[in-house]
């Protein structure tokens, strides 16, 4: 059914979700057993939005908050494509390669403009 192809080249992606998850086990079963259990107030206190948790969900709050979160999120996945290309930069034209400089330039342009507007600060 499987040839021995497969397993050499998807038997180290197995390996390493396995290892990741026995380490996250382990990690975890080790923070839960050694940490401190004692919540006081500022452990219970808010965080994040600054809101009370179990409030009305309809609390009015500032749009920077909205803001930080989707420009993080629009920078954190514009990082994403620099994996595969660091992967395969090898096998790669030169067409490939500029095509992703282009898009690096472009990523740094918009990064810069975000922080001239202000956009990445919190007052």
């Amino acid at each position: 059914m499987f040839s021995s192809l497969f397993f050499e080249e998807y038997l180290p992606i197995f390996i390493l979700i396995i290892v990741s998850i026995v380490l996250s086990i382990i990690i975890f079963g080790l923070s839960f057993m050694f940490a401190i259990q004692k919540p006081d107030v500022e452990k219970l206190s808010v965080y994040e939005c600054g809101f009370d948790p179990y409030e009305d969900a309809r609390n009015e709050f500032d749009v920077k908050f909205y803001l930080v979160a989707i420009l993080f999120i629009i920078f954190d996945l514009e990082v994403m494509f620099l994996f595969p290309w660091v992967i395969s930069l090898s096998q790669l034209t030169s067409l490939g390669f500029w095509i992703m400089v282009d898009f690096l330039i472009e990523l740094v342009i918009g990064f810069v403009y975000a922080w001239k507007i202000g956009a990445l600060e919190w007052d």
